[in-house]
């Protein structure tokens, strides 16, 4: 390389692991967040999933997870051979000991960092879907086998050559056909639209209904217990958020610069329709609809980040605050107990942002000038969303189902009433719920005698426990 091409490819490897650095804040941010939405006594183990989560699928993405997602031996473009690259042989240096480059002219290494860090964040945002009910054991077992059999082969499908991807043996060119080796309508997934949120939204639906509910879901007042640690753990997802979509430019140029941009504009806009939605609905924006239309918006934006403008970002992102504000009420029409709204905000908002941005796309939309091929495109990001459900919902029925029969989800009722921060790790996030006696556990509802606190209505906020509830009938 000239002096030129080192210094730009230089550059390039230093945002590269930025960028992966701030994807790995993620994971910690969406602690605090789950965190502070959860109830106070269980708190803590909300906080250990995602940390728990970080250790497990770190460890198999270096065993085996590059190798299935990026390996060149693909089986049927569905995933790629563990054992090609096992453990990252043949993966970071050559014979003579030298780094390995990458596709974008960097070292190897760098990339595999980079698609780590999102191993784990996507199979961390499960975890909110069964808070305080599931023991941690059997969450880490999942954890592992949800990130071997359903992200890995997805990230080899969208991003690796595979059955979801641009390549010339892909769906989108069975449809329609190749232009120079590649799908001529190729599907748009920038950062994850399909292989993070869509997968995790569907295997959080999946996991909901086999686990089953809370004891006190419905019948109990439903309220985060520390909204500040709800809005840090969102600002930090945002500021995050901006390594996740402009890293995934694999490179410090200005297709960065506007994937960065329509972050921000389609999250801020996500954030506005959010809080108008409660606004029109309920009588009040709150603080918990604010931190929560920003993860919306950032889901929404995610699939569409490369492929749109900042207006059309506004647009997409509007959109997509106020339809995951509604969808987080389908659990009650629908008897779902998704804890903290993994359903109602990914599913919900990343179905939205991989299809919707097939009307907007820059140049290629229904909208903007696409024409027929514009059609084309939305068949296409229909076709990608509905094989992920798919596929993520099967495999995580047989994995959940195998674990149910075999570790066991449930912790037990009493444990579950008692708080399962102090059954599943022994200790607390506060002081004064250690050593508390709590009531003799009966069997009825949880938390409060028939009449002491009556449910509170739905207020299209993300829900959590009746902690409260119960702290204040045990004093």
């Amino acid at each position: 390389m000239n002096a030129d091409e080192v210094m730009m490819a230089s550059g390039n490897a230093s945002w590269m692991l930025i960028s992966a650095s701030l994807v790995l804040l993620m994971t910690p941010a969406l602690s605090l967040f789950y965190g502070g939405m959860t109830g106070r006594r269980s708190a803590l183990n909300m906080m250990m999933m995602s940390f728990g989560t970080l250790g497990v699928v770190s460890v198999v993405y270096i065993l085996w997870g590059w190798s299935m997602s990026y390996g060149t031996e693909s089986w049927l473009g569905i995933v790629a051979n563990p054992l090609e690259f096992f453990g990252l042989r043949d993966s970071i240096t050559d014979s003579a000991g030298n780094y390995l480059a990458g596709a974008s002219g960097y070292a190897n290494v760098i990339d595999i960092a980079f698609q780590l860090t999102f191993a784990v964040i996507s199979t961390a945002l499960i975890s909110g879907a069964l808070a305080g009910r599931v023991k941690f054991g059997t969450w880490l077992v999942f954890s592992g086998l949800w990130s071997t059999f359903v992200y890995f082969p997805l990230a080899h499908m969208v991003w690796g050559g595979g059955l979801l991807s641009h390549a010339e043996n892909g769906l989108a060119a069975w449809m329609f056909g190749t232009t120079d080796g590649e799908a001529t309508i190729a599907p748009i997934d920038f950062a994850g639209g399909t292989v993070v949120h869509i997968s995790a939204g569907t295997a959080a639906l999946v996991l909901a209904l086999l686990v089953g509910r809370r004891r006190d879901f419905l019948t109990a007042a439903q309220r985060p217990h520390n909204l500040p640690f709800v809005m840090l753990g969102a600002a930090l997802l945002w500021f995050g958020w901006f390594g996740f979509n402009g890293g995934s430019a694999f490179a410090a140029d200005g297709a960065a610069g506007m994937a960065w941009l329509n972050t921000t504009a389609a999250t801020a806009a996500a954030m506005l329709g959010w809080l108008g939605v409660e606004k029109l609905r309920d009588g009040n924006p709150t603080s918990l609809g604010a931190a929560s239309g920003v993860v919306a918006g950032l889901v929404t934006i995610t699939p569409a980040a490369g492929a749109l403008t900042p207006l059309t970002s506004i647009i997409l992102g509007v959109i997509g605050g106020a339809l995951a504000c509604l969808g987080v009420g389908l659990k009650y029409r629908f008897g779902y107990d998704d804890s903290l709204d993994v359903v109602g905000v990914h599913l919900v908002a990343g179905l939205w942002g991989t299809v919707g941005l097939a009307f907007v796309a820059t140049d290629s939309g229904v909208f903007t000038g696409g024409g027929i091929d514009g059609l084309k495109l939305l068949v296409v990001q229909i076709v990608i969303a509905l094989v992920t459900m798919i596929f993520a919902g099967v495999i995580t029925a047989i994995i959940g189902l195998a674990l149910r029969a075999t570790l066991g989800w449930r912790i037990d009722d009493e444990a579950e009433f008692e708080g399962i921060d102090i059954h599943e790790h022994r200790e607390s996030a506060y002081d004064d719920l250690v050593g508390r006696e709590p009531r003799p556990f009966t069997g009825g509802a949880v938390g409060f005698v028939a009449g002491d606190q009556p449910a509170r209505p739905y207020s299209g906020s993300v829900s959590t426990s009746a902690d409260d509830a119960r702290d204040s009938n045990q004093e």
